[in-house]
């Protein structure tokens, strides 16, 4: 299992300390009585320890090119489709789809389209849960707008969690990125906002499961205006 480049210090850090309390709570009890105490110690942070290395986990996927289609940039859970106003980049109201990844899920992050980059900035926030809907507005987070080949701009935006309390993004303005390569990583649970013409084509529903670079969320282009339900 190939293991993402963010995880390497987490992973070191967190062995060593398995290892240390392992070592410390043997020396502090000897006595037969405790031995189960160990042992369940023991079983407890070898659990933990292969839990932080598979959420770093990096899984192989084929990377798929489409100029029409925005797929879904982590892996998750839809838990928003609806219009919006956004007020920071495009002053407008945009259709937004938003994507919940629980701390069980892959959390690398993948351009959902390609193109070149028009817009980066960072926001620092506060660490609301990440389904809470302020979260897009209050909470610690990224906004990329990327400029397809076709000239429409999508917007994206990493959003820490209650739990997630590091972002990270690859890119800056002026990169020409490719569809469905990595652009980023959050730590330990959040969310993933896209901001797209209204006249997008939604092609998910609040409830679906998403896989990152596999599940299409819109088509781009003129189709009618989409109705809020």
């Amino acid at each position: 299992m190939k293991i993402n480049k963010e995880g390497y210090k987490i992973i070191f850090i967190s062995g060593l300390s398995c290892i240390l309390i392992a070592a410390l709570s043997f020396l502090l009890f000897q006595h037969g009585g405790a031995t189960w105490f160990n042992i369940v110690l023991v079983v407890l942070l070898f659990i933990l320890r292969l839990f932080i290395i598979s959420f770093f986990r990096e899984p192989r996927r084929i990377r798929i090119h489409d100029n029409d289609l925005i797929f879904s940039p982590c892996d998750g859970r839809v838990v928003v489709t609806e219009k919006v106003f956004d007020d920071e980049y495009f002053h407008r109201e945009c259709l937004q789809v938003s994507i919940f990844m629980s701390i069980t899920n892959v959390h690398i992050n993948w351009f959902p389209v390609g193109g070149i980059v028009k817009y980066f900035k960072y926001h620092p926030g506060k660490f609301l849960i990440a389904w809470h809907p302020k979260s897009s507005t209050e909470n610690e987070r990224t906004t990329t707008v990327v400029e397809t080949p076709k000239g429409q701009e999508i917007l994206f935006r990493q959003i820490a969690g209650i739990v997630a309390r590091r972002i990270v993004s690859y890119c800056k303005v002026g990169d020409k990125v490719e569809q469905n390569t990595k652009c980023g990583f959050i730590k330990f649970g959040s969310r993933i906002d896209i901001l797209m013409p209204t006249t997008s084509r939604l092609l998910v529903e609040i409830g679906d499961s998403v896989i990152g670079t596999q599940t299409p969320i819109a088509r781009i282009g003129d189709f009618e205006d989409v109705e809020e339900e």
